[in-house]
């Protein structure tokens, strides 16, 4: 093979050490054994050591440097800088390049023109599918649906790996309780628990059960810590939180994608509490090393390491790299910052080379695990490529998610589903034909001119309907020149489909906003339209919580339909029409009004809890507390009724366990689906603990008129909490449980845990 050749040729220059330390690396199989996993760890830690033993400095920091392709419509890209860093083997990694060619071009460069062949990492922004584009993170965790993200994910990087990638910067699990926060739709929302079991979900599914697989990814777990929480919903901005906030909130998810066995985690952009992410040694050294025993790579984000000057912290780009270095920054993305002064710090003795060495280790037994060594061009097959890539098994996956991920918000009349003897319908908006912006932000390689826009999938749907179109306005334009067109269209039908939203680029990075309402002049053409008395059918499409009282309080049938990708129209068409029943619940709440921001359901209680008679309570003067859409809402076109709560003793030992028992009955006309939903309230303890807090769901099929038992074990691990003096335990006391379809609409029982 290629790697064993390059060694074979510094033995015969005479290094014969040099030869038996290499020997040893590439000897014996490096195949991922999930059977055995600490024999795996064990031979590739030797081979590491042997590497390590044999590699230059300027070789080790160059595993420690990644730099971007140039990847856009015309082609593949690489800067010509970037390729004599590559030959000289001064790049360990590569990201934005894809394509089985190009990849092994690259490949090829580092395995045989560099010293030692040691084979490059390819990344990319798989977000939320490879070429075949699935629904936004944000609306994928609508469906509620874990199975399903998971199976996503296990798409994603099939296709992914057979265009010649290895990694993917996903999943995001930044909590996010501010939607004027572009980069809201990235992720899973506002509750610790749902985002978690996202996020542990979307690694198993990247990387399978073994990254050896050729048809699996490395996951690389972001943004390393509590980038959703930026000040003012302002992306890049600073966080400044208690230390019982981060540990309850914001850090469960990445220990849930952690022990689900994500390789890498990325540092996000923001300080935290004075400290940059990428500077901070207690996220990284004392929480993710030392606490969680993380023992894969750490990233910076895109040019991290510079900004630290611009942070204020890092003096010239030699104590910026020292400062990253030491907080167990491994890899370097894109500023080059680590290439340009680690061998300098390792000559005044700032860093020491041991310290590089860890570094390294890191990279390269990610690199072992995915079999990179053993065969440097095994994800570079583009027969593989053509046999995966968007073949129709993918797109009916697609689809199937984008249903599942619809949120019915409002059914007035039972509206929907729209009924097969209506035969003039007009489809009025921007979005009604818009093909680009069905894929969404993040959605990288996804082709947006094979998406299927929401006029074309009710065509296919209903080929024998009138349907009647008319764009009404752009997006974000103040033109109302085709509001005419708009009317005479719905005067001409019996029904309107008004579809409404965001263009993708409204949301996502550096996509904050303080105005979260409909852009441009589109709530005026709905205000026009209602004006004709014909029904309407409100359809969203966006990235993030929108406030749209008016059409609340005026539209009888809304559905949100984020942004669902390749096969959204399609999808919608399916649920527009009954084929499928929607499901969908809310992963984070609608605020009524941008100055309710940040609003999330599990807040604490106050000491004056609001009272609608009492004006010195907690509340506005001038709009209600409640948002417009609770957390875990969600209608169907059926509708479910929930028993009294049965729990099988009052008494719960900490030891122990108790059974909180519901019947959820389908009392509606359609077969149906509900995410029965579990809450849980500590009333008294040594901190003021949330109003409630998910703990739980079970998501169930029931035919009409069918009945069913929905039972939650409720353990000692359900009630544990931060204390007051910063240990995590449970402590005595009464606690209610809640069960309902969403955080609002529940049942209600106590217990009390005792000794």
């Amino acid at each position: 093979m290629e790697f064993f050749m390059t060694i074979k040729q510094i033995l015969l220059t005479g290094f014969v050490l040099l030869m038996s330390f290499a020997l040893l690396v590439i000897s014996a199989s490096g195949e991922y054994n999930p059977d055995n996993p600490e024999r795996d760890q064990d031979d590739i830690g030797q081979k590491i050591d042997s590497l390590l033993s044999i590699m230059t400095l300027d070789e080790k920091i160059g595993q420690m440097t990644l730099y971007t392709s140039d990847m856009d419509q015309t082609g593949a890209f690489l800067r010509p800088e970037y390729i004599d860093d590559i030959k000289a083997g001064r790049v360990g990694s590569i990201f934005n390049a894809y394509g089985a060619e190009y990849t092994r071009y690259l490949q090829e460069m580092a395995v045989n023109e560099t010293r030692l062949g040691i084979p490059l990492l390819f990344g990319y922004d798989v977000i939320h599918g490879h070429r075949t584009i699935f629904p936004v993170p944000l609306g994928e965790t609508a469906s509620w649906d874990i199975d399903m993200m998971r199976l996503t994910a296990e798409v994603a990087a099939r296709e992914a790996a057979a265009e010649g990638l290895h990694w993917t910067f996903a999943p995001m699990v930044d909590i996010a309780r501010d939607a004027r926060w572009g980069r809201i739709v990235e992720g899973g929302g506002e509750d610790a628990y749902l985002v978690s079991l996202m996020g542990a979900a979307k690694v198993e599914g990247f990387q399978g059960n073994s990254l050896n697989d050729l048809h699996t990814l490395a996951a690389c777990v972001k943004h390393f810590a509590a980038y959703g929480a930026a000040q003012a919903g302002r992306d890049y901005h600073s966080v400044d939180m208690s230390d019982r906030m981060l540990r309850e909130v914001y850090l469960p998810p990445f220990k849930a994608a952690i022990d689900a066995g994500a390789v890498s985690v990325m540092t996000a952009f923001n300080d935290l509490n004075g400290i940059p992410a990428t500077s901070n040694t207690y996220l990284f050294q004392d929480i993710l090393r030392d606490e969680w025993e993380f023992d894969g790579f750490v990233v910076t984000d895109y040019t991290a390491i510079m900004e630290l000057l611009y942070h204020g912290v890092a003096s010239d780009a030699s104590h910026a790299s020292e400062l990253a270095l030491k907080a167990g920054i491994d890899i370097s993305m894109q500023d080059g910052f680590y290439h340009q002064t680690l061998a300098d710090l390792v000559d005044d003795g700032r860093v020491t080379e041991a310290q590089i060495n860890q570094a390294v280790a890191n990279v390269l037994r990610v690199k072992f695990r995915l079999g990179l060594f053993d065969d440097p061009y095994r994800y570079s097959d583009p027969e593989r490529e053509k046999a995966e890539v968007m073949k129709p098994e993918n797109i009916e996956i697609a689809r199937d998610m984008a249903r599942k991920s619809i949120v019915l918000l409002k059914n007035e009349d039972q509206l929907l589903p729209i009924s097969s003897s209506i035969r003039n319908i007009a489809v009025i908006g921007p979005m009604a034909d818009n093909r680009r912006d069905l894929i969404g932000s993040w959605s990288a390689a996804g082709d947006w001119t094979k998406s299927v826009t929401l006029l074309e999938g009710l065509k296919k749907r209903m080929p024998d309907v009138n349907f009647i179109y008319a764009e009404g306005t752009d997006i974000d334009g103040n033109s109302r020149e085709g509001f005419s067109a708009a009317v005479a269209a719905a005067n001409n039908a019996d029904l309107v489909i008004l579809a409404l939203g965001e263009a993708y680029w409204m949301s996502g990075e550096a996509a904050s906003k303080v105005d979260i309402s409909l852009p441009g002049v589109q709530e005026d053409l709905a205000k026009e339209l209602n004006k004709t008395g014909k029904p309407i059918v409100a359809v969203l499409m966006n990235g993030r919580p929108l406030t749209i009282n008016w059409l609340d309080e005026n539209i009888p049938a809304i559905l949100e339909t984020w942004f669902l990708g390749t096969t959204a129209g399609d999808a919608i068409a399916d649920v527009l029409y009954g084929d499928y029943n929607p499901s969908g619940k809310l992963p984070v709440t609608f605020p009524r009004h941008v100055g309710q921001i940040p609003i999330f359901y599990n807040m604490r209680n106050t000491g004056r809890p609001f009272d609608a008679d009492s004006k010195y309570t907690s509340k506005y003067l001038d709009i209600e507390n409640e948002p417009l859409y609770v957390f875990g809402y969600g209608l169907s076109y059926t509708t479910f009724e929930y028993s009294p709560i049965t729990l099988s003793g009052n008494e719960l030992r900490t030891d122990g366990s108790i059974e909180a028992s519901i019947t959820v009955s389908n009392t509606g006309g359609y077969e149906g689906e509900e995410v029965v939903q579990l809450y849980i309230h500590d009333k008294v303890a040594s901190v003021a603990r949330p109003v409630r807090e998910l703990k739980g769901f079970q998501k169930i099929n029931l035919m009409p008129g069918e009945s069913k038992d929905v039972v939650f074990t409720i353990t000692n691990d359900e009630l544990a909490f931060y204390r007051a003096d910063m240990s995590f335990g449970s402590e005595p006391g009464k606690f209610t449980v809640y069960i309902g379809g969403n955080s609002r609409d529940t049942q209600s029982a106590e217990f009390v845990l005792t000794e």
